[in-house]
C-alpha cells in the first residue's frame, strides 16, 4: 500500500457500508449473560463451517450488528484467536457489507490495495439453516474485512424485535480504529473505499470510522495491534448515555449517545 498514490474520486455510490463488528471472548454463554445485563437483545448464531467457532449475535435496528465469538479449539492460524489468546477478550475486527464482493475486490486491487479472497465460508443456525458467505481480507488488521452473502443476509442477520434492546440501542454511530500511520492507514481506507483519504472516514447511514494512531492508541496497540478499539452506538432519546460497564463489555469501550 502507498500512501503517495491517491485513489481517485469517485461519482458517490459506495458499494461497501458496515456489516458487523466482531468481539472475541473466551467464554460465549458468559459474555452473552453479561451483555443481557447491559440490556442487549443477544441471539444465538451457531457454529462456523470449520467447527473451531461459535457465535452469538446483537443486532441493531439499523441492520449492523455486534458479533461474540468464542472459539472451540486453538486456531493460530488465525488472527482473531491469537489476539485473543495473548490479550484476552476484546474488539478483534469489523466487517463492510459489500454490493459484489468480487467486482469491490477487483476495484480496490486496481487502486493499489492487496486483498486476499473472495473465500468461501458459512455457519450452521441452532435450526438447522445453513448459511454461506464470502469475504476478502487486506494484508493488514487496520482495515476491515468483506462479508457478502450468498444466502440471503435477512438468514444470517435476523430481522423483527431481535432488534430492539432495553437499553435503547439502535445503531452504531461509529468505531474508532488504532494504527501505527494515520496517514497510511487513511491512503489505505481511501484506495478500499474508492475516496479520497479523510477524517473521519465517511461509511454512509451516519456511520464513521477515525484512526487513532500512537499517540493516542499507543496501550491498545502494544497489546493487540492494529484494529478497533472503541464503538459508539446511537440510543433513543431518554435512554442513558456514557460508557458500558467495561467489565460486562468484555473490555470493550463502548460508548452510548444520543440518536
Amino acid at each position: 500500500s502507498r500512501p503517495d498514490r491517491v485513489p481517485p474520486k469517485q461519482e458517490t455510490t459506495m458499494s461497501l457500508s458496515l456489516d458487523h463488528v466482531v468481539i472475541a471472548v473466551r467464554d460465549l454463554a458468559g459474555a452473552v449473560a453479561d451483555y443481557e445485563a447491559l440490556g442487549f437483545t443477544v441471539v444465538p448464531g451457531g457454529e462456523h463451517t470449520h467447527g473451531a467457532s461459535h457465535n452469538a449475535l446483537i443486532v441493531f435496528a439499523d441492520g449492523a450488528y455486534v458479533e461474540l465469538i468464542a472459539f472451540r479449539r486453538p486456531n493460530p492460524e488465525f488472527r482473531w484467536w491469537r489476539v485473543l489468546s495473548e490479550a484476552g477478550d476484546g474488539l478483534v475486527d469489523f466487517a463492510l457489507l459489500p454490493g459484489d464482493i468480487a467486482a469491490d475486490v477487483v476495484a480496490a486491487k486496481a487502486r493499489g490495495l492487496d486483498l486476499e479472497g473472495p473465500t468461501e465460508g458459512g455457519r450452521l443456525r441452532p435450526d438447522g439453516q445453513r448459511l454461506e458467505w464470502r469475504t476478502a481480507r487486506a494484508a493488514t488488521s487496520d482495515l476491515p474485512f468483506l462479508c457478502g452473502d450468498v444466502t440471503p443476509r435477512h438468514l444470517r442477520v435476523p430481522e423483527g424485535d431481535v432488534r430492539r434492546h432495553a437499553n435503547g440501542a439502535f445503531g452504531v454511530v461509529g468505531i474508532e480504529i488504532a494504527v501505527e500511520n494515520t496517514q497510511v492507514s487513511a491512503w489505505r481506507y481511501g484506495a478500499l473505499l474508492g475516496t479520497q483519504p479523510g477524517a473521519p472516514i465517511d461509511l454512509g447511514n451516519g456511520q464513521s470510522v477515525s484512526l487513532a494512531g500512537p499517540d493516542r492508541a499507543g496501550a491498545a496497540l502494544a497489546a493487540r495491534g492494529e484494529g478497533p478499539v472503541s464503538l459508539t452506538l446511537r440510543v433513543a432519546p431518554g435512554s442513558a448515555v456514557g460508557d458500558l460497564d467495561p467489565v460486562r463489555t468484555r473490555g470493550v469501550r463502548i460508548t452510548r449517545a444520543d440518536g
